[in-house]
């Protein structure tokens, strides 16, 4: 049988139903307590549940795999983000960790991944961490009700052991870390690792492979949506500021990172957000700054005292520390987490060349090159040996959760834009008057302001014009910001500099863009800033 054909005996095909305790769906009250009385985490001022992923304490790409088999040898895109694993191999894994699973105490969470009824997926996680169970509950979207949870009927399971350490020689992983995705068993296996971000994004890749089979355009993105029901897109790397700019008061919250785009419009695939914390304003971002004040919340890796005080400010542990909540925690949400079709489409990025304009307007083809560019650049000083910015080009601004190959979802945009006709914009979240270390990053409030512009309409096409080298259509004016800003030469002391840094990214575009030149129009190559 299945496991995905069945209900609530699944943990007896699995082999689980004998584990010395299992606890089925516990409320937040008793995750905390569990966790705490086995010495995985502390209570906060203000009641956030704080924990420690050390020695992982963000995600291990390079220790993800996909079992490659009948269901998905023609489909995934094969390669470095997405590596094969053998069917057997998987199989003696699978029968290893479920032998870990047996002797622990379980915490068994039945959640889903999407708000669209009709596109949701059912899951079941089955983990030995009681904090991990209460982040998938934060994560993704609940149950609720005993009715609902006697039907709900889960088509892929995670089996989650953070405390198992894979042997790569006999398992045939790269590390004592791993997570393995089976499309055909429908079951994902995540062990060696603690970092909880690792539960959240492999149902993601499991989305990003099953939803374009539907025509369902998958998005690492977050949205929200006017008074006027105008929806707004914000992709983004990591960084780059998806959850902070599309946390706005005069505009409802759909979700903050992770959406499906159908015929019907764009619907959340979460129930809550992850949010980086290193360093939040309370001032800028007084929304998410009150999440990690607040019961329910699961803050990873970030610095508490002995009294229980945080300090957002400390990267003792990492940069990455992250807050996940529910999203209900937040006051200005759209409660279905649905909404109609796009009228803005905005890319963010973090360019700390300090040479990208704050703003810009894209043309359909642009919007298709800077889309398959995915662009972002890794500031100096974050990673031993970095001198200088490195430019980070991940596809589709999200490469890591791509199953299938990053121009079919680019073709999915693409057909979109045709269908919606919406604005496109590229927003600057980095540096301007020079690269870091020299420059200064975009100040949040001129950003906010620059976003509302483009969202209100208030931007004309006449106004805009192209710079010489990437050729994107900069305004001369926005409500709020001072013109200065607008032009990013402009703000350099040394416009040479300038030139020489721009025509030094330009070219990153164009060698980065050669591993779909043949994949796409020549409208699309045209596309290609001139250099």
């Amino acid at each position: 049988m299945s496991i995905s054909t069945v209900a609530s005996d699944s943990l007896q095909i699995l082999g689980l139903d004998n584990a010395p305790a299992i606890h089925r769906n516990d409320l937040a009250p008793a995750l905390y307590e569990e966790a705490i009385r086995r010495g995985m985490g502390r209570i906060g001022v203000g009641g956030a549940l704080v924990v420690d992923t050390t020695p992982y304490t963000g995600r291990s790409p390079k220790d993800k795999f996909i079992v490659r088999d009948a269901k998905t040898e023609s489909h995934v895109a094969w390669g470095a983000v997405n590596a094969p694993f053998e069917s057997a191999k998987f199989d003696a894994l699978f029968d290893r960790v479920k032998a870990h699973l047996a002797t622990r105490e379980l915490w068994v969470q039945d959640l889903r991944g999407g708000a669209d009824p009709a596109q949701r997926l059912p899951i079941r996680l089955v983990t030995e961490s009681p904090w991990h169970a209460l982040f998938a509950r934060n994560l993704f979207l609940r149950v609720e009700g005993a009715e609902a949870l006697a039907a709900h009927k889960p088509e892929f399971h995670i089996l989650h052991a953070p405390s198992f350490l894979a042997d790569p020689q006999r398992d045939g992983t790269r590390s004592e870390a791993f997570v393995v995705l089976n499309f055909t068993k429908k079951i994902v296996l995540i062990g060696g690792t603690k970092y909880a971000g690792e539960v959240k994004k492999s149902i993601f890749t499991v989305l990003n492979f099953l939803l374009p089979l539907r025509g369902v355009f998958p998005m690492h993105c977050s949205a929200n949506v006017g008074k006027g029901g105008d929806v707004a897109l914000l992709f983004g790397l990591s960084g780059t500021g998806k959850t902070t700019l599309s946390a706005d008061p005069g505009r409802p919250l759909i979700g903050d990172d992770e959406h499906g785009w159908s015929d019907e419009g764009v619907f959340n695939f979460e129930g809550g957000c992850y949010a980086k914390v290193i360093r939040l304003n309370a001032d800028h971002e007084p929304e998410i700054y009150e999440t990690t004040r607040t019961f329910g919340t699961v803050l990873e890796n970030v610095a508490i005292d002995a009294a229980g005080n945080l300090d957002l400010d400390s990267d003792a542990k990492t940069e990455n520390t992250r807050a996940a909540y529910p999203i209900h925690q937040l006051q200005n949400i759209v409660e279905e987490g649905r909404a109609g079709h796009p009228k803005n489409v905005i890319f963010l990025t973090a360019d700390a060349f300090g040479v990208l304009p704050p703003i810009a307007k894209l043309t359909a083809e642009q919007a298709m090159y800077f889309f398959l560019s995915g662009y972002t650049a890794k500031v100096a000083g974050t990673e031993r040996g970095v001198k200088e910015p490195q430019a980070t080009f991940s596809a589709c601004f999200g490469e890591p959760f791509l199953p299938l190959r990053p121009t079919d979802y680019a073709k999915m945009l693409g057909d979109k834009i045709k269908a919606h006709r919406p604005n496109v914009w590229l927003i600057n979240t980095g540096w301007t008057a020079g690269p870091y270390g020299v420059g200064h990053r975009m100040a949040i409030p001129h950003t906010r302001a620059m976003i509302r512009a483009a969202l209100a309409g208030t931007i004309a096409d006449a106004s805009l014009t192209a710079d010489p080298i990437f050729g994107l259509r900069l305004p001369a004016a926005v409500p709020g910001v001072p013109s200065d800003v607008l032009n990013p030469r402009a703000t350099w002391a040394d416009t040479k500099a300038y030139d020489a840094q721009a025509t030094k990214l330009a070219g990153m575009f164009r060698e980065n863009f050669k591993r779909y030149a043949d994949q796409v129009g020549d409208d699309v190559k045209a596309a290609a800033p001139r250099g």
